[in-house]
């Protein structure tokens, strides 16, 4: 018989890693045409790291994210980063980029106030320009800005920053300290069929909501949550390293190593949940690890509730469900036949 069952997993997570420093540094160059050079020396890995990171940098200097070219993972050419690990790319590395973009900015709000009959305080920078605050009709337009930084001023707006997460290390006495700067948190609710003559398994949906601060690119962060969840559901279900008696690994390929398919894949529905973090680049924090974080928390409750039995070993293949049943069943008809258990005499 089919059985239906839900599950729910929350999970926080850190954002960065501790023990010892974790910082990155960046390099914005505005260029004389209005457009910026980014230099960073984080490394897409396929999350989106660059856009998102291009985004930070074009936000902060008022112009589009298509006018700004992303130079990455050159250690010739770009500045330091800790690396594209501990889903601390788009808090920490952002926050650098903010901050050198922030000096660039700056470097043209000097220039612009005298072109522009303020001081620099009164200035800000959106859509390609630079304005004075509260009156958008006077204004010069960042390419001149940048041009006259270069060839007047003699002070080309190029900013270079750091950024490394306060925390306080941990007591080794009480454990007590500060050893990540911020959190993030998720709650993901699972539903799933369980045939209990098979112990098959199939994940319907899967419900998953996200706090990551400020969600910079709200298509990324779905995207990440998505794949966050088919690594969940593989290491819920499916992916299991074997080994024979002499210690080697019997499985060592896609063939026998089962990874999830898009066949596989539930219906999902994200929830981005929007948490302003006062810390991190316009509020960000991060979402890459714990996306896949809850999920088979969620699936192993949803299987509990759909037969009864508990998997504490994963992955939840159908043998060791349909197992689990067959002993729950075994022990449920020997209570029957025994009568009720007894309690201890004191």
């Amino acid at each position: 018989m089919i059985r239906k069952g839900r599950g729910i997993g929350c999970m926080w997570y850190p954002i960065g890693f501790t023990v010892m420093a974790n910082p990155s540094a960046a390099t914005v160059k505005v260029n004389e045409d209005g457009t910026a050079t980014l230099l960073t020396g984080t490394v897409e890995t396929g999350q989106g790291s660059l856009t998102v990171l291009g985004q930070i940098a074009a936000e902060e200097l008022g112009i589009a994210t298509d006018d700004v070219h992303v130079v990455s993972a050159d250690t010739d050419t770009t500045p330091m980063d800790t690396g594209a690990i501990a889903s601390r790319t788009t808090y920490v590395t952002g926050n650098a980029i903010q901050l050198a973009a922030e000096k660039a900015k700056n470097i043209l709000f000097e220039t612009a106030a005298p072109m522009l009959g303020v001081k620099p305080s009164q200035l800000e920078a959106r859509d390609r320009k630079i304005q004075i605050k509260n009156f958008p009709q006077k204004s010069v337009s960042i390419g001149e800005v940048a041009n006259r930084a270069l060839s007047v001023t003699g002070e080309p707006p190029i900013g270079s920053a750091s950024y490394n997460p306060p925390t306080v290390a941990m007591d080794p006495e009480t454990g007590q300290g500060k050893p990540f700067s911020t959190y993030v948190y998720a709650t993901q609710i699972a539903e799933v069929e369980v045939d209990d003559e098979t112990g098959e398994v199939v994940v319907l949906r899967i419900a998953a909501a996200h706090d990551c601060g400020t969600a910079i690119n709200p298509m990324l962060v779905e995207g990440q949550v998505q794949g966050g969840i088919s690594m969940g559901i593989g290491f819920a279900l499916q992916e299991e390293m074997l080994f024979n008696d002499q210690g080697q690994q019997i499985n060592p390929n896609l063939t026998n190593y089962i990874m999830p398919t898009s066949l596989d894949m539930p219906e999902i529905d994200v929830d981005i949940v929007e948490n302003y973090d006062p810390t991190g680049p316009f509020g960000a924090k991060g979402v890459g690890e714990p996306t896949s974080v809850p999920t088979a928390a969620a699936i192993m409750n949803a299987i509990y509730d759909a037969v009864g039995v508990r998997i504490h070993s994963l992955p939840a293949t159908a043998e060791k469900v349909l197992m689990a049943i067959r002993e729950n069943q075994a022990n449920g008809q020997k209570q029957i036949e025994g009568g009720p258990a007894q309690l201890p005499a004191e």
